[in-house]
């Protein structure tokens, strides 16, 4: 079959488009690497045990682990990551973090700097890949097939029992990054049926500029800002439908959003 001129065009520029983007969160991974090889295989060793024995390990042992990679990781990638309101995480029983999606570092960012254990909803093809991976199995993440109608209702009645018992879960409503900087695309009402259906607060999350860290080419310092706000309560979403809890959430988004960047 001859495809037409613009069509080997359009492919020739969307494997441009791939090996750019694996080249700018390659340099900053390289960088996070070489400035923490004192410790990289200790680390690395360790995060594999507890995924490979997770119900050997007491959830904050692990959690505690992650963070502290985290952590190196964001000094070594010369990334400045200012956070605020992280008193709005409850201190007990199961809640929802919600946040905008603008790349990869976004559930790295939010795992670093909430104190609390929580798990996330991952899209399938994230879920797999290396360091990801076993993260997701140390923090009983799932993956979510977003073509798969039944899986997602699977999931999303497993973070609901998980939330109920009283862990924390995150998830991007976005269902992937936007690729627009700090513009956020809609949100996806069904999302919040796992707060709907627990009762549990919703802790809304605005991230500002996450995609230079790892969807910007190069290496140098960067500052990103993670803003966890004001939680909102049964009391406040009570009869309201999944689709307006997912407008109410991405409005607390957007005010904080604009002040942020009104103060740039």
């Amino acid at each position: 079959m001859n495809f037409p001129r613009n069509h080997d065009m359009m492919v020739g520029r969307k494997q441009a488009g791939c090996a750019a983007g694996k080249e700018s969160y390659m340099n900053r991974i390289v960088t996070m690497v070489l400035k923490n090889l004192a410790i990289v295989p200790g680390a690395w060793f360790k995060l594999c045990k507890y995924a490979k024995h997770t119900d050997d390990y007491p959830e904050i042992e692990k959690y505690r682990h992650i963070q502290y990679i985290l952590q190196h990781a964001v000094t070594g990638g010369n990334v400045d990551l200012q956070v605020t309101g992280q008193e709005n995480i409850p201190a007990e029983g199961g809640f929802m973090l919600y946040s905008n999606h603008q790349g990869m570092f976004d559930v790295l960012a939010i795992a670093a700097t909430c104190d609390r254990p929580i798990g996330a909803v991952l899209k399938k093809e994230l879920y797999n890949i290396p360091f990801l991976h076993q993260i997701a199995l140390c923090t009983k993440s799932f993956a979510m097939d977003r073509e798969d109608v039944r899986q997602s209702l699977t999931v999303i009645q497993n973070v609901t029992a998980e939330v109920k018992s009283g862990r924390g879960y995150l998830i991007f409503p976005e269902g992937t990054r936007s690729r627009k900087g700090n513009e956020m695309l809609e949100f996806h009402g069904g999302s919040f049926r796992c707060a709907t259906k627990s009762g549990c607060p919703i802790v809304p999350i605005a991230l500002v500029d996450c995609f230079k860290v790892l969807d910007q080419p190069g290496s140098k310092p960067v500052s990103v800002q993670v803003h966890y706000l004001k939680p909102i309560t049964q009391e406040e979403y009570a009869g309201m439908k999944p689709a307006e809890v997912a407008v109410l959430v991405k409005q607390r988004i957007q005010e904080k959003l604009d002040e942020c960047l009104a103060e740039k």
